[in-house]
C-alpha cells in the first residue's frame, strides 16, 4: 500500500488515503468516431473500414482502488465510522443541486515524484467491512473512476508525469521546478506546506529543509498558490539533512 492524496484546487482541502498499486489502471480514448449521417452509420460495400470523424480531445481515465481504515494512523478526521472518512470523495461525484450543469470539482491525485494529474472523480463503488456492535464500518475498499481534464494552463500533460512545470524526470544530480496549488493551511489562500511537497518529490517530509534553503523560505507551514519552487536535487544516501 502506497499513501496518496487528493487535492481539491477550489478549496485546498486535502484527502489523504492508502492506494493498491498493484490494481491501477489507466485507458486513454483518442477523440474519433464513426461517421454518421440521419439513418444511421455512413458505411458503403466498396470501403473495407467505417469512415472516421476525427474529433480531437479524447479521454485519459485512472481506476484507483483505494483504502480507508479508522485505524490506521495519520488521519485528521478521528472516527468509529469509515464512511466519516469516505464522505468527501462521495461528494466529489455529486452534481451541485442548486447549479444545473455545473462542473465538478477539479482534484489533483498526488503520489510520490510523478504524478500529479488534475481531474474529476466520475464514479466511485465502495464495499465496507469490520462492522461493529452498531452497524459501522471499520474499513473500506473504494473504487473510484477518476477522469484526467486539462491543466490550468492549458495543458493536459501525460498521464504518467503531470507535475505542473517539470518537462522530464529528474535524474539524481537535476532539478525540478514546481507550481503550488492551494491547500495547506487555515487560511484558504494559503498554498501547500512544505513538508507535504518535501514528501511528493523525495519521500521524506523532514527534506522541506532543502527546498527552504534552496528558496529562500523561513516560513515552512505554507506558500502561496501558484508560487514556483526550486527543487533541488535529492541529497546523497546517508548525507542527513
Amino acid at each position: 500500500m502506497e499513501r496518496v492524496t487528493f487535492v481539491v484546487e477550489s478549496t485546498g482541502e486535502r484527502l489523504g488515503c492508502l492506494l493498491n498499486p498493484e490494481t491501477l489502471q489507466i485507458t486513454r480514448a483518442a477523440g474519433v468516431r464513426a461517421r454518421r449521417v440521419v439513418t444511421g452509420l455512413l458505411t458503403g460495400t466498396t470501403t473495407s473500414d467505417d469512415p472516421l470523424l476525427y474529433t480531437g480531445g479524447g479521454r485519459t481515465e485512472l481506476v484507483l482502488d483505494l483504502l480507508f481504515d479508522v485505524g490506521i494512523a495519520g488521519s485528521t478526521i478521528q472516527s468509529t465510522d469509515v464512511r466519516d472518512l469516505t464522505r468527501s470523495l462521495w461528494n466529489l461525484a455529486e452534481s451541485s443541486p442548486t447549479a444545473a450543469g455545473s462542473p465538478p470539482p477539479v482534484v489533483r491525485f498526488l503520489w510520490g515524484k510523478s504524478w500529479n494529474i488534475p481531474g474529476v472523480v466520475s464514479a466511485v463503488a465502495e464495499r465496507l467491512e469490520q462492522f461493529g456492535p452498531d452497524g459501522s464500518p471499520a474499513r473500506s475498499w473504494l473504487r473510484m473512476r477518476f477522469v484526467r481534464v486539462n491543466d490550468s494552463n492549458g495543458d493536459a500533460g501525460s498521464p504518467m508525469h503531470g507535475t505542473a512545470l517539470a518537462a522530464t524526470s529528474a535524474g539524481p544530480d537535476e532539478e525540478l521546478l514546481h507550481q503550488v496549488v492551494g491547500g495547506g493551511g487555515d487560511d484558504p489562500g494559503s498554498g501547500e506546506r512544505l513538508p507535504d511537497i518535501a514528501f511528493l518529490y523525495y519521500g521524506d517530509p523532514s527534506a522541506w529543509r532543502l527546498i527552504a534553503d534552496a528558496n529562500g523560505i523561513d516560513d515552512p507551514s505554507a506558500v502561496a498558490p501558484g508560487s514556483v519552487l526550486r527543487i533541488p536535487p535529492a541529497p546523497a544516501s546517508g548525507g542527513g539533512l
